[in-house]
């Protein structure tokens, strides 16, 4: 639905973005990793039609964003970012019809009014903004991303310095914008959270460093480290598991090796250990975690400014 082909961003001769290329579907969460001042704000500017690319173009439906056609395309998106940017002497509700009247929505009050419970802020809508805590802004600033339904949603940390309940709700919220048919690009430091709602994750630093669902990036850096538990003496199936490793170990009930491949040979394993008479009681993987993912890609950035 809404696609990077090539972006490239400078600021005089700093690249930002170089070269990033990457595309999320209707019905799709991606999330955008990367450190602080690796270009994720900057791609999401890009795509949202805010500045231009050095080279490189977005396209929502296969066509381009262009000085043209910025402001029709734009309406299908909604940007939440960084920071939430409300008028402050503005109540919550006036700060949402405004923005629901400049994108035309036909029945601005009724579609105020249904986000509000939705995020339950109903209760603080005639409250001015400059009165409201960091959560309770970050849900108006989503809601006002949402306010015109559309069908491209990008957001920049959105969960980030709230209490878990309000975070909760927000996850929750996009979950329904994904099962509604949007197009969700999600960037996020939480490397928690990105392996819980991601379809996809995109690692950037300036570059596009690895792009795919979660457990196949996983499964790229598995350590291969395999645990069986087997009923009495492990000791007994120590020379069966060391012809799959030299250094396989047995530790009372437990055998503990080392496997190249341990997707394609545990079952070779238990096959042998069952043939060889031992009940297997449990089989368990060491897998790569999504931070493993991460750290791999990511670099110390020396100058390391926030984009």
């Amino acid at each position: 639905m809404i696609a990077a082909s090539h972006l490239t961003r400078q600021f005089g001769t700093r690249v930002v973005v170089d070269d990033v290329s990457l595309t999320v579907g209707r019905g799709e969460l991606v999330a955008l990793l990367g450190p602080n001042g690796a270009g994720k704000t900057t791609t999401m500017r890009m795509l949202a039609g805010l500045i231009r690319p050095t080279r490189g173009a977005a396209a929502i439906d296969g066509v381009e964003l262009t000085e043209r056609n910025g402001s029709r395309l734009r309406r299908r998106i909604g940007f939440l970012t960084e920071a939430p940017g409300l008028w402050d002497r503005l109540t919550v509700r006036e700060n949402l019809e405004i923005y629901a009247r400049l994108y035309d929505v036909a029945r601005p009050s009724a579609a105020v009014d249904a986000l509000l419970s939705q995020l339950g802020l109903s209760e603080h809508a005639s409250m001015r903004s400059a009165e409201l805590s960091k959560g309770m802004k970050q849900k108006v600033a989503l809601a006002r991303a949402l306010v015109h339904d559309p069908d491209i949603v990008l957001l920049d940390e959105p969960t980030a310095g709230l209490d878990p309940e309000i975070a909760k709700h927000v996850r929750d919220l996009l979950e329904e914008r994904r099962a509604a048919g949007c197009a969700l690009l999600v960037s996020t430091h939480n490397l928690d959270e990105a392996e819980r709602i991601a379809d996809r994750v995109a690692v950037i630093q300036h570059r596009l460093l690895a792009f795919d669902h979660p457990d196949a990036l996983r499964r790229r850096f598995a350590r291969g480290r395999v645990r069986v538990r087997v009923a009495g003496e492990a000791s007994r199936f120590l020379a069966i598991a060391r012809s799959f490793d030299r250094e396989a170990s047995a530790h009372g009930a437990a055998l503990t090796l080392q496997l190249a491949d341990a997707e394609a040979q545990t079952s070779g394993l238990v096959r042998q250990l069952v043939s060889a008479g031992a009940d297997v009681v449990e089989v368990s993987h060491e897998r790569a975690g999504l931070e493993d993912v991460y750290l791999h890609f990511v670099k110390p950035d020396p100058e390391g400014v926030s984009a």
